[in-house]
């Protein structure tokens, strides 16, 4: 059965809204969770994703096109299905429509009795749905396409505290990073169902907004049902609790050299520590001159700051190393440490790829003499800076625009080769490993390559980058390099058919010419699967990677 979609209240203020941009098409199929459509509000420009899966069939409002909320915007349903009753308008608003018509019909012969109808039609509604009048659940949010649960890594709001829209609720970790959620209502913060370190299904309770001293105590993430009222002692009980939490939140504030109190959110106090910034520098722009996350991000330290800070870092540096826990001789023990969702993530796609895909691995042995001498003739040049890393992207770019087949992925009854070149680049972080994709990466140069590179390295370690960053990848390359390691193998990174293992540049004898003389190596690793990579295609590959590794200038043709 088809399900009609209507223009969405996407914030407490909003009367209509304007489709910025489509993301699926009409024909195309939706999965739940997919985002349709970006829409602009009267506060921002949101992605809008769909709670149902089927076929794309009609779009009712196109790209620039304003329309009012709860105005048809889209029809899914199954492929064909004939949805002209809908489009005519005798269902066009949905069950909605339907249950006010019903209520039209009814009320024909009860005219007299309206004031008691409406308060009737009241308490039916305040009964059915359980809630509290201006209550809002917000539940685990699915941050990304694959988010199966969520785990909250910090709450920057506590119960009792007010909100405004759009202000930071919770750090929440995903599969893939660590993302800021925001709140896109107004009120007080008057349960938090999900505390720090634990973990929760999507579209389980995460919190609950509302007037203050509203009672929400029989609201939790298996029922709707709440009680319509509380009473005044329990309200005091609230009252009291929230001015406790204040008190704690404002004795947990930084304060200054002289004693006076900075106030701060724990996500700019986290960021000014990374950054080695001084709060009693930076001025807030938050209620009460609170430093917020943007201050931290806009901060330019003075000459003296800064150099306070470099003599601070000069301090750290010559400390002395943090002393070990003493463990008795003879004594077993252990330091458990709950995995977060990304090393279970890493761990379980890690499981699924290495006892599904049959791996098998090609090693050759490349010359870097001509490597590291164009490696350090274009570093010669003012602003750039190329790594062997930059010079062996780029070469395992062009390789797989000759041998496609091993741009390839294995999907059941058919083979997928990908026309365009995303290489994913393995970067270590505290939590595990993360793959940020360089998208069409043979149409880069060797400077942007380094660039982009660099910039999404940094981003991963930082936990700031977004799911889009690291899907798509069609190929990947993991560089051990410089940890001094020669020679290793890894996991393929589904769905990729193949991956590339680098190992460091090694200073031994060659033979040259007939006579031994001192040179550098490089091993190159490559595990492929053997579902869509023969031998021979693999082994060609190298050939052609080794090529131009050994002969860089063909890289800037």
């Amino acid at each position: 059965m088809a399900e009609v979609i209507n223009m969405p209240r996407l914030s407490d203020t909003m009367e209509e809204g304007v489709v910025a941009k489509w993301l699926k098409q009409k024909g195309d199929k939706v999965q739940e969770g997919d985002i349709l459509a970006e829409i602009e509000t009267d506060k921002a420009t949101m992605e809008f994703e769909s709670f149902y899966e089927g076929v794309l069939l009609h779009i009712g409002v196109e790209e620039g096109e304003t329309a009012p909320v709860d105005q048809l915007l889209a029809i899914i349903g199954e492929e064909g299905e004939d949805i002209s009753d809908l489009l005519n308008g005798s269902s066009a608003s949905g069950s909605k429509s339907d249950k006010e018509d019903k209520k039209s019909s009814e009320s024909d012969n009860e005219e007299s009795n309206d004031d008691e109808k409406t308060d009737e039609k009241e308490e039916s509604s305040s009964d059915d749905s359980g809630i509290p009048e201006g209550v809002e659940i917000i539940t685990m949010p699915r941050l990304s396409d694959t988010m199966e649960e969520g785990t909250v890594a910090t709450w920057l709001k506590q119960e009792g505290d007010t909100i405004e829209e759009g202000d930071i609720l919770a750090e929440i970790e995903t599969d893939k990073a660590t993302m800021e959620f925001e709140s896109f209502y107004s009120g007080t913060l008057l349960k938090i169902g999900v505390a720090e370190g634990e973990t929760a299904k999507v579209d389980k309770l995460l919190a609950i907004i509302g007037p203050e001293g509203t009672d929400v105590s029989g609201i939790s993430g298996d029922s709707s049902k709440a009680s319509k009222a509380e009473t005044k002692s329990s309200k005091e009980e609230k009252d009291a609790k929230a001015d406790t939490d204040k008190e704690e939140t404002s004795s947990k504030s930084s304060t200054t050299s002289d004693g006076k109190r900075i106030f701060v959110s724990p996500l700019a106090k986290k960021m000014a520590e990374e950054k080695g910034i001084d709060l009693s520098e930076v001025n807030g722009s938050g209620d009460n001159g609170r430093i917020v996350k943007k201050d931290i991000e806009n901060f330019k330290p003075s000459a003296t700051s800064k150099k306070d800070t470099a003599q601070a870092k000069e301090s750290q540096t010559n400390e002395a190393p943090k002393v070990q826990p003493y463990v008795p001789a003879g004594e077993e023990s252990f330091e458990e440490t709950k995995n977060s969702q990304m090393r279970k993530t890493i761990a379980k796609r890690l499981g699924e790829s290495k006892f599904s895909a049959p791996h098998y691995y090609l090693t050759v042995e490349i010359n870097m003499e001509h490597a590291m001498s164009s490696r350090s003739q274009i570093n010669q040049m003012p602003d750039v800076k190329v790594s062997y890393n930059d010079m062996v992207i780029k070469a395992a770019a062009m390789a797989l625009r000759k041998h496609p087949q091993v741009n390839s992925q294995w999907d059941g009854d058919k083979t997928k080769v990908a026309n365009h070149i995303h290489m994913g680049v393995a970067v270590a972080v505290d939590e595990g490993l993360l793959v940020p994709v360089l998208k069409f990466a043979d149409q880069m140069s060797l400077t942007q390559i380094g660039g982009n590179v660099k910039s999404l390295a940094g981003k991963a370690r930082n936990k700031k980058i977004t799911p889009d960053e690291m899907s798509g990848s069609t190929f990947t390359v993991s560089n051990l390099g410089m940890f001094g390691i020669t020679e290793f193998t890894s996991i393929i990174n589904q769905p990729n058919s193949s991956i590339l293992s680098i190992g460091a540049i090694v200073e031994k004898p060659v033979v040259k010419n007939g006579e031994i003389v001192v040179g550098h190596t490089m091993k190159v690793t490559m595990a492929n699967d053997h579902r869509t990579v023969d031998g021979a295609t693999g082994a060609q590959f190298l050939q052609t990677f080794k090529t131009y590794m050994e002969n860089p200038v063909t890289m800037l043709a």
